[in-house]
């Protein structure tokens, strides 16, 4: 399946007043809707909370591809952890159509309502899940959540500096490139090219992470370096071409490139891993891009790093 690298739930800033009945786009997402009465935006992930009444709305961003997967996931995986479904049916969108499907669900003991719809909509796939404390509950409230549910809109992008607000340093120099995701905890995916949903035959890609602990000493510092490449999406046939420690920004790091082949079509690749090591975490950046643009994608990944600056 295409990259998903959904950087989408953890910390999300609050977002400005909206008018009544106008749509409420969680920061950094695509995708918003009016939420229910009583519910606000939620500080702790892409969605909406009614504390007082236990509930909450969890807005999930995938790439069209991917709808077929995730609509015959939705049941399968929610059976696994204890939902028992009610009603399974298709609901009608301003702009596409989705799977709404409803039902109980025992959380630890406590009963849970959830409503959870997958539509294609927008040029995406939307996954949202809307759970309420089955004592909570009223005899209205299934039509309070549909009429949620209907609201659902995606914008066309989100803008740049939106994303560089959610995280924890700033990126002084883009190099012509695009935030296509970030999240407070320093996860950032940047391309230069037409699709969010990656493809690295196609458009380079920038992603970066940052990662608990650092290596006590310089020995193993390459050891480290090896482990945070343990795992590419969408690249196989990694080989190390060479790898040495450097400073950058003025603290200790290393640099590895490799030569790799996209996972799906076998398009030659090349990697780039800079780590940047700090107190208690180390800061990697990752660049990828097919072989034959490496000479010209080099010096705009390299701007990248040296433009991340802690805020």
């Amino acid at each position: 399946m295409l990259i998903r690298l959904c950087l989408l739930v953890l910390a999300l800033l609050s977002a400005g007043p909206a008018r009544a009945g106008d749509p409420m786009f969680p920061p950094g997402s695509r995708i918003g809707l009016v939420p229910p009465p009583g519910m606000v935006q939620s500080p702790a992930f892409p969605g909406f909370v009614d504390p007082a009444r236990k509930a909450a709305i969890l807005i999930g961003e995938f790439p069209a591809e991917a709808y077929e997967e995730v609509e015959k996931g939705l049941t399968a995986n929610a059976q696994k952890a204890g939902f028992t479904q009610e009603s399974r049916e298709v609901l009608t969108l301003a702009e596409g159509t989705g799977i709404l499907v409803v039902g109980q669900q025992d959380m630890q003991g406590v009963q849970v309502r959830r409503w959870m719809l997958v539509a294609a909509t927008g040029g995406l796939t939307a996954l949202v899940s809307v759970e309420m404390q089955s004592a909570a509950a009223e005899a209205s409230t299934d039509a309070t959540i549909r009429s949620a549910l209907e609201s659902l809109k995606v914008r066309a992008a989100v803008p740049n500096e939106e994303l560089l607000a959610l995280l924890p340093y700033n990126l002084k120099d883009l190099a012509g490139f695009r935030i296509v995701q970030a999240a407070p905890n320093g996860g950032a995916l940047l391309t230069d090219g037409p699709k969010n949903s990656i493809e690295l035959d196609q458009q380079p890609v920038m992603i970066i992470t940052i990662i608990p602990g650092v290596p006590e000493q310089g020995a193993d510092r390459a050891i480290f370096a090896r482990q945070a490449l343990a795992a590419v999406p969408g690249v196989k046939d990694m080989h190390i071409e060479r790898m040495e420690p450097m400073r950058i920004g003025g603290q200790q790091g290393h640099e590895m490139v490799l030569s790799a082949r996209q996972a799906r079509t076998e398009t030659e690749l090349t990697v780039i891993q800079w780590l940047r090591f700090g107190s208690s975490s180390s800061v990697r950046v990752l660049g990828i891009a097919r072989k034959d643009d490496w000479q010209k994608m080099f010096p705009r990944f390299r701007l990248v790093r040296d433009g991340l600056e802690p805020k």
